[in-house]
């Protein structure tokens, strides 16, 4: 990619990042940081979620070479390149509507790392006036610099699904942090003697959708998602015929063996086995720690109100998930799962930074007030 076709592409991501900066710039918050922190979080979801949609509909190789389209900077002026290649393969993964499906899903991922980094330059600028340690911004820098390096594997490995998977959990993973960072900027605390029993119980639960996201992003990018065709039972069993030394070989290719050979079905039936079954688990503990946040509510209102938002993020899981089967894994559905699993963690995230903290001295609360 020659050094013209990269800055344009570089100064497309910033012109993604200008509106949501301009925004934050123009509200009245003298505390820009906490803002620009909030809007983050909201564009890294909305990301996660395109990035669901982008593999969904098999764009992930709509431009074969990374970071711009066969060495261009958008699609149209990659159109020959692109033209041959749906000529040579009419039903492969480069077509020009899947080649623009990807490039806005990178568009969008420059745009949201060049918010991060002006975050962490306003923390650094802003850390005597708001008497805030600026090392978690730079550590969400670095986390998007590994991202974007699990972005470029994505394309230049053919989609191989441990690299694919992986790119997902960083991404949940940086909404995670901004969610526990955004929560620290804001004054609403709990009371330490309330906090202390639910510290470990919120801990658990946010591990245990962490590893759930990671079975359904590897039953997502092994498109495992119809190996189960029917619900409750799989295949009508209980315990069905499966394969989970292959299904769960994080070493192979899309679709393949190490030997070359097809991935049997069996393989493909252990991988969404293995996530319906987990999903149970998850479903007891999140609503055993909603039923312990409604019981806190008393001294604490906001816990009540994550108890509801937890239950209702946890019925919209299971309905989607149970809808992909049923339904024959209609795209709509299955955008809306990946982001279900996504917003049920970074709430997740926000609760254990709330129980985490102090309760804020009455001096800092002042000081938030008079700066929003």
């Amino acid at each position: 990619m020659n050094a013209f076709a990269l800055i344009q592409l570089l100064a497309v991501g910033l012109m993604v990042a200008a509106m949501p900066l301009a925004w934050v710039w123009v509200k009245g918050d003298a505390d820009k940081y906490r803002k620009l922190v909030w809007i983050t979080a909201f564009l890294t979801f909305d990301l996660i979620m395109f990035g669901g949609f982008t593999r969904l509909t098999d764009s992930g190789l709509g431009c074969p070479d990374w970071p711009g389209c066969y060495g261009h900077s958008n699609p149209l002026t990659a159109a020959d390149h692109i033209r041959a290649a749906e000529a040579a393969m009419p039903t492969g993964p480069v077509t020009f509507t899947k080649a623009w499906i990807e490039m806005l899903h990178r568009y969008f991922a420059m745009g949201v790392g060049a918010l991060i980094t002006v975050l962490m330059a306003l923390a650094w600028f802003q850390r005597h006036r708001f008497q805030r340690s600026p090392w978690p911004a730079t550590g969400l820098f670095a986390l998007v610099c590994v991202q974007g390096a699990f972005g470029a594997w994505t394309v230049t490995l053919k989609l191989m699904p441990v690299i694919v998977t992986v790119h997902l959990l960083l991404g949940v993973l940086l909404l995670c942090a901004l969610a526990a960072l955004a929560a620290r900027t804001e004054p609403v605390r709990t009371p330490p003697e309330v906090a202390a029993p639910l510290r470990g119980q919120a801990f658990l639960v946010l591990a245990l959708v962490f590893a759930q996201i990671a079975l359904g992003g590897w039953v997502s990018t092994n498109y495992a998602v119809l190996a189960c065709q029917d619900f409750p039972l799989c295949n009508g069993a209980v315990l069905p015929e499966a394969d989970f030394a292959r299904g769960f070989d994080i070493t192979r290719p899309l679709g393949l063996n190490d030997d070359g050979t097809l991935l049997p079905l069996q393989a493909l039936v252990a991988i969404h086995w293995v996530h319906r079954v987990f999903a149970l688990v998850v479903t007891i503990a999140v609503a055993w720690l909603a039923a312990h946040l409604w019981r806190a509510s008393a001294r604490a209102p906001h816990l009540g109100r994550a108890a509801i938002a937890l239950l209702v993020l946890l019925t919209l899981q299971v309905l989607t998930g149970v809808s992909n089967v049923v339904f024959t894994w209609p795209l709509a559905v299955a955008v809306m799962h990946n982001g279900g699993a996504a917003a049920l963690a970074a709430l997740l995230a926000l609760l254990n930074s709330r129980l985490a903290a102090p309760e804020p001295a009455p001096a800092t609360v002042a000081h938030l007030a008079r700066a929003s």
